[in-house]
């Protein structure tokens, strides 16, 4: 489960201030996160140029309208970022899963490695080498455990190839599934809907039969 802001807390207070320190958080998109297919060259962008000046480095993970961002570093410097990407209106249900000193990196990328989790964009390279990720799909971290979240990093560490993305295939996954969470609370009137409308054309087809 998420860590509350009291047990994050605690685990900072026994972490050295120059320490190295590994933070995994969860959000979701927001409605105009989703709609702005930008919004992963921006982060990879800014990632880039802040990482390598902050000793920054991780790995951030996308699927089915949620991120997963690992951040590593020293305590200092994850702290402050943590509070700028927190701050951040493109995302929302922010959660922290895992906070732990560590003796190494995970990741050693300045650029913060993008893996997008939906099986549809993938290369064929990509999925050859991610059999490994079936029981975390499709992909809905929020409730995982440290536990869980800890196996998840060990297998994506390893990856070397990143899928092939297109812009407008994310952009259509962000449509479809802005448009499951609001067409699934009113699924039963958008059926009644949709046969009354089918009985409407048939009618007016009929008066020119």
């Amino acid at each position: 489960m998420p860590l509350s802001q009291i047990n994050m807390v605690s685990i900072l207070e026994k972490i050295d201030e120059s320490a190295l320190i590994q933070l995994v958080y969860v959000s979701s998109l927001t409605l105009a996160g989703r709609l702005n297919t930008a919004i992963f060259e921006e982060v990879e962008g800014h990632a880039r140029v802040y990482n390598e000046q902050h000793g920054i480095t991780g790995i951030l993970c996308y699927g089915n309208g949620h991120f997963l961002q690992c951040i590593e570093g020293k305590k200092s410097k994850v702290l402050a970022l943590q509070q700028s990407i927190f701050s951040d209106t493109r995302h929302k249900n922010v959660k922290v899963l895992l906070l732990q000193a560590i003796d190494e990196r995970s990741f050693f990328d300045w650029r913060m490695r993008l893996l997008f989790l939906e099986r549809w964009l993938w290369s064929p390279a990509t999925k050859q080498q991610a059999t490994q990720l079936s029981p975390f799909l499709p992909f809905s971290p929020q409730g995982w455990s440290p536990n869980r979240t800890g196996q998840f990093l060990q297998i994506i560490k390893t990856f070397d190839t990143p899928p092939h993305i297109k812009a407008a295939g994310i952009t259509y996954n962000a449509l479809g599934n802005m448009f499951r969470h609001i067409a699934a609370p009113h699924q039963a009137f958008l059926m009644v809907q949709g046969f009354l409308l089918v009985l409407i054309i048939v009618a007016v087809a009929m008066l020119f039969v």
